[in-house]
């Protein structure tokens, strides 16, 4: 059973840092296409950074390019979102992405993380 759960959101001021954490169960990371979205208010969800193979190569949004970095470690089947220098734009619910290689028009979501970014 697929499992996927997201943390490391909280409120942080303009400039700040996080470290959002996906750990995924029931499946092997390295199987899966991950990524991370996210959703703001009145907003679709967009795709922030991601994995495009299982060779390593990364794709960005063009908002968070320099800002954010996306990681992943097969042995604690965990991926990362290291975000720096936060606006106050990046403010949304940031979710964990998997789409298994097999299937990947089928999308499996985390319950999600918020980040706030507010003086």
């Amino acid at each position: 059973q697929v499992q996927i759960v997201e943390s490391g959101g909280g409120l942080v001021q303009p400039g700040g840092s996080l470290r959002l954490s996906c750990t995924a169960s029931g499946f092997t990371l390295m199987d899966y296409a991950m990524s991370w979205y996210r959703q703001a208010p009145g907003k679709e969800r967009e795709l922030v950074a991601g994995f495009i193979d299982r060779s390593g190569r990364t794709e960005y949004a063009d908002f968070v390019k320099g800002r954010f970095i996306i990681s992943r470690d097969y042995a604690k089947n965990t991926l990362w979102l290291q975000m720096e220098s936060l606006k106050s734009e990046d403010t949304a619910v940031y979710y964990c992405n998997a789409r298994p290689m097999y299937e990947l028009m089928r999308h499996y979501w985390g319950q999600g993380t918020q980040v706030t970014v507010s003086s």
